[in-house]
């Protein structure tokens, strides 16, 4: 089945509790939360206390993308939320051996771990990482701003990472991030993508949050 995961980042920050209250009677499961420093990527976004906040009025799963030069750092500020799954850039980590203890610590803390890659990062270097990694998020736009259109080259690493998870008897999920709608969503799932991060589709869909939700859950797995 799949995941979709709309974006927070999308929302109606002046109805930010209404749009959670929308989220939360919709059939999506996940609920993408996006950490933005101002350096790592040309933007700036949430931090924990927000979280906090979003943590009192929903229950459901809470996938958390850090786009941060200092991922180790950052997994410390968020001690007192509640977070599903962090994903970190491996761009950000300084070499391979930070790269895995960052890794350990989220898993330390009682977190399922990803890792995301910028568009320009060859897929294969995420090889050292996949057999302990819990999620890969492949990134369909440059990391930084909603709205983006969706880059359709990208579709190649999910199918690299498919065949690898097969491979090698592994289960991450394959994540993909920007600018998915139901025909990029359709695509994406032909490529053996799991899990849909859908933002401005979903908060700012012309019809409504549910039907966009469910068009994409609409969109079956072959593999």
């Amino acid at each position: 089945m799949i995941i979709v995961s709309p974006s927070l980042l999308s929302a109606n920050f002046l109805n930010l509790e209404k749009d959670i209250e929308t989220f939360n009677e919709s059939k999506a499961q996940w609920l993408h939360y996006d950490v933005m420093d101002g350096n790592f990527v040309p933007n700036l976004s949430f931090g924990p206390q927000i979280l906090q906040q979003v943590n009192t009025i929903t229950d459901k799963f809470i996938d958390v993308h850090i786009m941060v030069v200092n991922p180790l750092e950052t997994i410390d500020y968020f001690d007192k939320c509640r977070i599903d799954i962090l994903t970190f850039h491996y761009e950000a980590a300084k070499d391979l051996q930070q790269c895995h203890a960052i890794i350990d610590k989220i898993h330390s803390k009682g977190m399922k771990a990803g890792i995301s890659l910028k568009p320009k990062t060859p897929v294969e270097l995420l090889k050292p990482f996949l057999h302990k990694v819990d999620m890969v998020l492949i990134m369909s736009v440059e990391p930084g701003f909603g709205g983006q259109k969706f880059m359709p080259e990208m579709l190649e690493k999910c199918d690299f990472l498919h065949n690898f998870r097969v491979e090698n008897n592994l289960n991450y999920i394959i994540q993909i991030d920007g600018g998915i709608n139901y025909e990029t969503g359709k695509k994406a799932v032909e490529h053996h993508c799991d899990c849909l991060v859908a933002g401005s589709y979903c908060f700012n869909n012309p019809v409504c949050f549910n039907t966009a939700v469910d068009a994409l859950l609409s969109l079956e797995k072959e593999d």
